[in-house]
């Protein structure tokens, strides 16, 4: 069974940073494609950035590009997202998501989800 734990969210003044990891069971995670997306208040969830199996090719919303980087570390199998100069219109819950390539993640072809992560920035 698949289990992807995600951790580091939490309150950020706007300007701040936060890095949120995403730790995965099970043998899936070298053989994948990760990516994180975000649930805001109202909206449906969009996708914020992916990273192919090896790591060398990462995808980006516009909204994040240049303030967000996303990057893994297989031989702990984990995923992290680096978000600097956070906004309030960062604020959401993020999830970690698993898909056959960084396209097919870009594109919402995910084949697991994880429980999300809460992060708010405010003053």
């Amino acid at each position: 069974q698949v289990q992807l734990v995600e951790s580091g969210g939490g309150l950020v003044q706007p300007g701040g940073s936060l890095r949120l990891s995403c730790a995965a069971s099970g043998s899936i995670f070298s053989t994948n494609a990760m990516g994180w997306f975000r649930l805001a208040s109202g909206r449906e969830r969009d996708f914020v950035a992916a990273i192919s199996r090896g790591g060398g090719t990462t995808y980006y919303a516009d909204s994040v590009k240049g303030r967000f980087t996303i990057s893994r570390d297989n031989a702990k199998n984990t995923v992290y997202l680096q978000m600097n100069a956070l906004n309030p219109e960062d604020t959401a819950v993020y999830y970690c998501a698993v898909g056959p390539t960084g396209i097919k993640v870009r594109n919402g072809s995910v084949d697991y989800w994880g429980q999300g992560t809460q992060v708010t920035v405010s003053s």
